[in-house]
């Protein structure tokens, strides 16, 4: 639409239909007649992935500007200058202190909160809030959903998953109180009728049955209601508007095709029905879903858990049919470490496919990327000794600015929470401290 001469659309604009609720993408019609465009929000997005990485292959040689990508993060070359490398970021609290093994379980804990989970099996479970939920807690009235937790591996909340832990710990990272994880959506049509399904998020059994049935798209039940607003719209708002849409169906269409193939016979865990067929286009398909919800602001904090702790997933498309986990144990066995490395590389390169969707779509004077902050990375380094120091840490995007990528930078020993504690500052989220933070982590930005 041409702010001048037509009217101008709401920012948070949906398509409502039937039930079903699409929202809009940023659009210059929300924009004022000879307004100064409104700033499009910072999005924060953690991807875990678990049971450590080979540093000798993901360290990069050199410090500052002056560096090379080692073989692991190669895949993120072409975001070279979208990158900072971390090293030197370490969580304590994922270490025993006394508690003796469950070093996974830990992890899992204290990856987002920094805090050192009571060890137990039972209810009493006790951790921390997390870096994502005190985000999500600030920006709740902002978006419609305060954040999406996603996951490509079935877990379970209850039970002994890690010598004496409870199972809470190993598969969420997102804790909304001490003694409240919040689980992964690992169902990809879950998450999408989350997202865009119905108005209050949840279909009820009839509705659900209707439109499984009839494999009626959402954007059929709103097509007549889109159409009339692109006839509204001038040709850059058209382009983007048409743009998500297709990016939106197309999910569907994949997460449809997903549901009517047969599971592959998964050897090491039960996959929920209607995943992909392979994991590949799993993690692709719910990385996608968060891109969408960014695009429409349904959200602005999401995690995505790759793996649990102690997953033991395989990667036969890779050349690794053996399991994750018992693979890292793997005692500088040459042949064991090649693989524990083919599947860091595997996770980068999933990885990587997302950045590429955020720098590819527009947003304001800029891209998707440029006004994200993508934390990658795990709360164990060296799996086969359960260290939690030097962990591998990637951070993408630029934060609307705030950050100054293109750099590998070296800390002492550091408190992973400073990283979040300052990436919570640029959200425009106070909080004095995050489990064992000693303070904000500097040298990201201008102050570098």
């Amino acid at each position: 639409m041409n702010p001048i001469t037509r009217r101008r659309l709401p920012r948070r604009a949906v398509l409502r239909g039937m039930g079903a609720t699409v929202a809009l993408p940023l659009l210059d019609a929300m924009t004022p007649a000879f307004a100064r465009p409104a700033r499009p929000p910072v999005r924060l997005s953690f991807t875990y992935v678990p049971n450590g990485v080979t540093l000798a292959d993901w360290t990069p040689a050199g410090e500052g500007g002056d560096f090379v990508l080692g073989r692991i993060l190669k895949p993120l070359e072409p975001f070279r200058d979208d990158l900072l490398v971390l090293s030197g970021l370490a969580h304590r609290n994922a270490n025993a202190l006394g508690d003796g093994p469950g070093d996974h379980a830990r992890a899992g804990a204290c990856f987002l909160t920094g805090a050192h989970p009571r060890k137990t099996a039972g209810a009493d479970i006790d951790n921390g809030v997390s870096a994502d939920q005190l985000a999500a807690r600030a920006l709740a009235e902002r978006t419609r959903l305060p954040s999406i937790e996603l996951g490509c591996e079935d877990s379970r909340t209850v039970g002994n998953c890690d010598s004496g832990y409870s199972c809470a710990y190993t598969n969420s990272i997102a804790w909304r109180t001490p003694t409240t994880p919040l689980p992964p959506e690992t169902n990809p049509r879950m998450a999408f009728e989350r997202l865009f399904g119905a108005e209050d998020d949840l279909l009820d059994p009839e509705t659900r049955a209707r439109r499984l049935r009839r494999r009626r798209s959402v954007l059929d039940v709103v097509g007549e209601r889109a159409g009339e607003l692109v006839r509204t719209l001038g040709p850059s708002d058209r382009r983007k508007l048409d743009e998500y849409l297709y990016g939106v169906r197309e999910m569907e269409r994949r997460i449809e095709r997903a549901e009517t193939e047969p599971p592959p016979p998964p050897p090491e865990m039960d996959k929920p029905a209607g995943i992909p067929a392979t994991f590949a286009e799993y993690v692709t398909l719910m990385l996608d879903i968060q891109v969408a919800a960014f695009q429409a602001d349904l959200t602005r904090v999401a995690t995505t858990m790759v793996g649990r702790e102690g997953s033991l997933q395989s990667y036969p498309e890779i050349g690794v049919p053996d399991s994750h986990h018992p693979l890292t144990h793997h005692r500088g066995a040459p042949e064991l470490v090649e693989k524990v490395t083919r599947v860091n590389l595997f996770h980068v390169e999933l990885f990587a496919r997302f950045v590429a969707r955020l720098r590819a779509t527009p947003e304001g004077d800029g891209s998707l990327l440029d006004h994200s902050m993508l934390v990658y990375g795990s709360a164990i380094s060296d799996g086969d000794r359960h260290t939690h120091e030097d962990l591998p840490v990637l951070l993408l995007g630029r934060g609307d600015g705030t950050l100054h990528p293109g750099r590998h930078l070296v800390y002492p020993e550091t408190p992973m929470t400073n990283l979040y504690l300052a990436l919570l500052d640029r959200m425009g989220v106070a909080v004095e401290s995050l489990g064992d933070s000693t303070g904000r982590l500097g040298r990201l930005g201008d102050d570098a």
